[in-house]
């Protein structure tokens, strides 16, 4: 659901992102930040095969640095 949404939960009007796999990883507001660019982005480009390479890199980049706990 997502809140104060008027529309029923199975018709949302829009997304709602949660963020417990990012702070599972250990990132902060710094990293959500990031994240909320690269997202922002991807819509923005989502027809531009270049950017989405780039993104993409840089998404497993920062993957990298925040591994998931064993």
């Amino acid at each position: 659901m997502i809140p104060d949404d008027p529309r029923k939960p199975m018709d949302p009007s829009g997304v709602r992102i949660g963020v417990p796999a990012i702070t599972t990883r250990g990132m902060k507001e710094k990293e959500v930040k990031i994240i909320a660019n690269w997202i922002n982005q991807a819509i923005k480009n989502h027809t531009d095969e270049k950017m989405l390479a780039k993104l993409h890199k840089e998404v497993i980049k920062l993957c990298k640095r925040f591994p998931l706990p064993k």
